[in-house]
């Protein structure tokens, strides 16, 4: 893995929100959370060497926080990410994920068959459950094939996921 230079934490209407990386991407986000110190600390766990830059990515920092007032953001595919360290297959999981568009859901059998293994729904879910970048890559947006949410290991969980879903859905009704 990159070493991580850089991050950020602003405030959303959420709470604080962090992101971290290097000159050639984004390596990690943190979803919001209402205590500034907590979000710090996840977001830095295991990075003792990076250094807060307000203007880290400052329009995505912007975007962010459009999203989370209930704005239609699709993020662009232009912010580089890095993915080091991830299976090819992982890559491809979450390179299929991060195409998933504001306000769809995709099934996780849907979106294995997008990363090429249509009978590595399990593995899917193992390599989202990995996703460094929530938000980003938009992990919240898988479902189970029945339509139920399934997994989300970002803290706040399954409730945190259909909110996510909850504010999108509104923001496409507007």
């Amino acid at each position: 893995m990159q070493k991580i230079g850089k991050y950020t934490i602003f405030k959303t209407k959420w709470g604080y929100f962090g992101l971290a990386g290097t000159e050639s991407g984004l390596c990690r986000t943190q979803l919001p959370g209402p205590d500034l110190k907590k979000i710090e600390s996840k977001l830095l766990k295991n990075l003792p060497h990076a250094q807060f830059d307000a203007t880290f990515f400052k329009i995505l920092q912007k975007q962010i926080a459009v999203y989370f007032e209930g704005s239609c953001v699709n993020f662009s595919s232009d912010v580089p990410v890095v993915l080091d360290g991830f299976s090819s297959f992982s890559s491809k999981v979450l390179t299929a994920c991060r195409n998933i568009r504001f306000g769809e859901t995709i099934s996780y059998a849907g979106l294995a068959k997008k990363a090429g293994r249509p009978a590595a729904s399990r593995a899917v879910g193992n390599a989202l459950a990995k996703n460094p970048l929530p938000l980003i890559i938009p992990c919240h947006r898988v479902l189970r094939t029945d339509g139920k949410l399934g997994g989300f290991s970002a803290p706040g969980g399954i409730s945190f996921k259909k909110r996510m879903l909850a504010l999108e859905h509104k923001a496409l009704k507007a």
